[in-house]
């Protein structure tokens, strides 16, 4: 009995080291689920990418709907970028990553955010200046740690 519950501890912190490990939230390896970050700026909603419009970018794939997203990200990616790789902006400002849902997604300042889920959005939205500043501080700190 041990022995199992000591292998399932280790397969959990082994998924939680893995899904944290990259400065880019990118499950399967594809940066933000595989949507369009360009599209939250145009189309002002999420957008999935497709496979054959992709492009490397730090150590993820990056999916685009369309060509001139595609070269609209490849021109000036820090524009269209998720703020914490695309990890949960409350969570960052409580210094940890966590995954996120598109359907989270903000528009701040020109800067895109996700949070964790819907919930967390909401609570994230009545002090979000404040996170946003507290997770600016914490960014640093964590974004290349597991």
């Amino acid at each position: 009995m041990n022995k199992v519950l000591f292998a399932a501890a280790l397969l959990l912190i082994g998924q939680a080291t893995f899904a944290q490990k990259s400065e880019i939230f990118a499950p399967k390896g594809k940066a933000i689920q595989g949507y369009d970050v360009v599209a939250f700026f145009k189309d002002a909603r999420p957008t999935e990418g497709a496979d054959s419009l992709s492009y490397r970018y730090k150590d993820a794939e990056w999916l685009f709907a369309s060509r001139a997203n595609l070269e609209a990200f490849k021109a000036a990616p820090e524009k269209y970028e998720p703020q914490y790789g695309g990890y949960c902006a409350y969570g960052t400002s409580e210094g940890h990553k966590a995954p996120t849902e598109a359907e989270t997604w903000t528009i701040v300042n020109d800067k895109l955010y996700f949070n964790y889920n819907m919930k967390v959005k909401n609570n994230w939205s009545k002090k979000r200046e404040e996170f946003i500043e507290k997770a600016d501080t914490q960014w640093p700190l964590i974004k290349d740690k597991q």
